[in-house]
């Protein structure tokens, strides 16, 4: 089982008991008394401190105890001397496991900027905002697994190989082995993917969707959960090239059961983490606070916990994409012209304008419903009007959609004619096409970027800072 975490350690009871520590050391200091050395295995944000008699050990050994180093530590836990902590270990031996110079080594006791911790992205985890983040978004994930699993939803796999372009964006990462420099080619000039490895072109997936209908076709609630990307030359906080979707499909879902399957599960997953991560989000609200402090009132962001509060303890408002633009038409921002982009019947919402909707004029979350068919996928149902279509986002303060979803369009002769509206071949979708033809049901889905739902939850401002190695435009280091 190994040894006991210091999670684990700092809840225990202390009576001279002998415990085993390991860790890295985050800081040591020594006095004419003693000499504290406080370690952390990432099981916790909370150091464990243990003590020492000074002259108990080798001026050599204790060289080598410096911030980053790895031991390994024997003594017994006593109660606390000190304030901060409640149990602290009596030292009696100590192992050093690997050392860190610390003229190289660079994560010193200071604060350091995001910026330069994204470029020792194989180092940052063992700090305290990183290390908070990485548990939240565990916590997170785990937390989606058990929702989807108690609500009789199954796990399935969809291909990261695909030949299909799911949102049709043509934004997408070539998947080949053919040889570069000596291209094949056919008798027009053209590369000759019939020679590649699947025969034909393949890609990176942008999204398990496609496939998860099919899953939902035969066992009637599925969900996916699983990388995706996104070839974009964007560099926004916003954007990364790889990312995890979640992406459930459900057959017998109309467009109400789909928001209120997408309401239920963000506050069960969002309440999961406030439940089992209060001491790293308070970390995480205190180091935001400490951030915004230098900025004009009107310009902060509501503290973290209150933030996610407010998702969890409001229902969501429900409007019409038509209802919300009258409400923007109507707004104080829009009359004075404070808003950057403009409104209008038909337009695609900027963030702006959804946290208008969210921050200023209900107050609460949203779900924006049957938006115009012109600014939405092909496989999303045509409203009876001809015009919108059954879509539906959720928007969020402080960053606006977090989710987007519709009922799927069952119909085969609507669907293909949509296909062949925006140009798409029927043929490199007969497979998505037939599942219209054989036994065809009502069925809706949404999507849900992990990232985004972790960069939510903790506060923070650049998506790269939420996913261990984050990719993106001219970035692939580690």
């Amino acid at each position: 089982m190994g040894p006991l975490q210091i999670k684990d350690i700092l809840q225990t009871a202390p009576d001279n008991q002998s415990v085993v520590v390991k860790g890295w050391v985050r800081t040591k200091r020594e006095s004419k008394n003693a000499i504290f050395i406080a370690l952390n295995d990432g099981s916790t944000i909370h150091n464990i401190q243990a003590v020492a008699e000074p002259g108990q050990f080798s001026a050599e050994l204790l060289l080598t105890v410096t911030t980053g180093a790895c031991l390994k530590i024997t003594g017994q836990l006593i109660a606390s001397q000190g304030s901060g902590q409640t149990v602290e270990v009596k030292i009696s031996d100590i192992e050093v496991y690997g050392t860190a110079d610390p003229e190289q080594y660079p994560l010193q006791p200071k604060k350091h900027s995001l910026e330069f911790l994204r470029e020792i992205a194989h180092l940052r985890p063992r700090t305290n905002t990183f290390g908070a983040i990485l548990r939240i978004r565990h916590a997170l994930a785990f937390a989606v697994h058990q929702y989807f699993n108690e609500k009789g939803f199954f796990y399935l796999h969809t291909p990261v190989i695909t030949a299909s372009d799911a949102e049709g964006a043509g934004e997408m990462f070539r998947v080949t082995t053919l040889d570069l420099n000596n291209l094949p080619r056919t008798d027009d000039g053209a590369i000759n993917f019939k020679e590649d490895f699947f025969g034909r072109e393949a890609n990176l997936t942008v999204s398990g969707q496609l496939e998860g209908e099919l899953g939902a076709m035969a066992l009637s609630k599925i969900y996916t959960f699983g990388p995706t990307f996104r070839a974009e030359n964007s560099n926004t906080t916003r954007h990364l090239a790889e990312f995890w979707m979640i992406e459930p499909e459900m057959a017998f879902f109309e467009l109400k059961d789909n928001m209120d399957l997408a309401e239920d599960f963000v506050k069960k997953v969002i309440t999961y983490a406030l439940v089992n991560c209060k001491d790293d989000l308070s970390f995480l609200q205190n180091r935001l606070a400490e951030e915004e402090k230098n900025k004009p009132q009107n310009e902060r962001s509501l503290p973290l916990l209150e933030k996610l509060a407010f998702v969890v303890d409001n229902p969501f408002e429900r409007l019409t994409y038509t209802e919300a633009i009258d409400i923007l038409l109507k707004s104080k921002p829009h009359k004075e012209g404070k808003f950057q982009f403009p409104v209008g019947w038909g337009i695609d919402l900027s963030s702006e304008h959804e946290r208008y909707l969210v921050e200023k004029h209900f107050k609460k979350p949203v779900i924006l419903t049957n938006y115009p068919r012109e600014i939405k996928s092909f496989y999303m149902k045509l409203d009876d009007d001809g015009k919108t279509v059954r879509a539906m986002d959720v928007l969020f303060p402080g960053i606006g959609e977090i989710i987007g979803g519709s009922q799927r369009e069952e119909n085969y002769d609507k669907l293909l004619g949509r296909v062949k509206e925006i140009g798409i071949d029927p043929e490199n979708l007969w497979w998505y096409l037939e599942t219209r033809k054989f036994g065809t049901a009502p069925h809706s889905g949404f999507g849900l970027g992990f990232e985004r739902l972790v960069q939510f939850v903790t506060g923070m401002g650049n998506i790269r800072d939420v996913i261990p190695f984050p990719r993106y435009p001219k970035s692939a280091e580690f």
